[in-house]
């Protein structure tokens, strides 16, 4: 249901006759609900991660039928409601793997719960490119968000792999201790400083690139039609889908840290390519942004060897509001920039990632 969204914006907006400023806002609803969702989730997931895995259907089929109306109020509220329906989602498998599968092979894991969110993220784009280009694009939403209902037939099996859960408040920061499956975590908050950054602008980038620069810079300024857009997004999801399993044990055996630089340099790379490159250009910006995509999950995994177990839900909820913050501001900024400096978001993001990078591996020499 996401990854076709982006390659449909140019035909809403077409649609809907909107300016860019509405076009950022309509892509930045979705990251702005995730945000202040964050909170709330993290806590109601620390005692009711079976029930968390419920509800993410509802809103994400809701959200979805809404958006179809093509009003733009509905259309913000529906990428809205798909937003909270993401967070419950990812909060809940986040924080079932973070606590119940941290150890030696934690990237491991958490790159493949990324890796089944990417083949369906690239069966979305796939669906835009493949139905008609004369099909209403709210049609083509709705056919590409489908494959929702196929989640409701899983639900039984997943909630059987989960522990049974004690009664607990509706919402809390922390489990009894003893609770987890796994040992709690020393300190290290620049560590955690670091995860934090590193999420943050990683998302701002991602969202900047997949959101606005892409589908708008595509349409725009090399006149690629629907299908176009989706094949250059499509380009990216490829490479995130083949590098996300390697990068994942990379990381087990050589290091966080190390291989999270990697990815900064990658997405750093990526937004000046697409930013500022001709369509060739572009194309290689895209193989980039997979890459830097494959490690999408390295900061968790970062931000988990400081954090105790008990406490994994509530540290994974304030790290996403950095995230869903990155995937809010990045379309937001983006159309509010686009007509006075659409070359300074990019330009500041670009250093910032870059800047962390070489601050990883400063702290990782320091430690080695």
């Amino acid at each position: 249901s996401l990854g076709a969204f982006p390659a449909l914006l140019p035909d809403l907006g077409r649609a809907a006759a909107l300016a860019d400023w509405q076009l950022g806002a309509v892509a930045g609803a979705f990251g702005f609900a995730r945000m202040v969702a964050d909170i709330p989730v993290g806590l109601f997931v620390t005692h009711h991660l079976r029930r968390a895995f419920v509800l993410p259907p509802a809103f994400l089929v809701a959200g979805a039928l809404i958006i179809a109306t093509g009003s733009l109020p509905l259309i913000v509220l529906g990428r809205a409601l798909m937003g909270v329906g993401h967070t419950l989602g990812m909060m809940a498998g986040l924080t079932a793997i973070l606590r119940f599968r941290a150890g030696g092979r934690l990237a491991s894991g958490l790159n493949a719960f990324e890796f089944s969110a990417m083949i369906g993220m690239l069966a979305g784009v796939g669906l835009v490119a493949a139905l008609p280009g004369g099909l209403a694009w709210n049609a083509t939403l709705l056919v590409a968000c489908a494959p929702l209902l196929l989640s409701l037939a899983v639900l039984p099996a997943l909630l059987a792999t989960l522990p049974r859960e004690t009664a607990g408040p509706l919402f809390a920061r922390g489990t009894p201790p003893g609770s987890d499956a796994t040992p709690a975590a020393g300190g290290g908050r620049v560590l955690a400083a670091l995860a934090f950054a590193a999420g943050g602008s990683v998302a701002l980038a991602y969202s900047t690139v997949e959101q606005f620069l892409i589908p708008l810079r595509g349409s725009r300024e090399f006149g690629l039609e629907r299908g176009g857009i989706a094949r250059l997004l499509s380009v990216a999801q490829i490479v995130d889908l083949v590098a996300l399993l390697p990068v994942g044990r990379l990381a087990d055996r050589r290091g966080t840290r190390t291989v999270m630089a990697a990815v900064l340099l990658a997405f750093a790379g990526a937004l000046a390519l697409v930013a500022f490159g001709s369509l060739p250009l572009v194309t290689g910006g895209c193989v980039l942004f997979g890459l830097g995509m494959a490690g999408w999950m390295l900061p968790l995994g970062l931000l988990r060897s400081v954090t105790p177990a008990a406490r994994v839900a509530w540290r994974t909820a304030l790290y996403r509001v950095c995230v869903d913050g990155g995937i809010f501001l990045g379309p937001f900024l983006s159309g509010l920039l686009a007509a006075r400096a659409p070359g300074l978001l990019p330009g500041v993001v670009t250093a910032v990632l870059a800047g962390l990078a070489v601050a990883l591996l400063v702290r990782g020499g320091r430690r080695g």
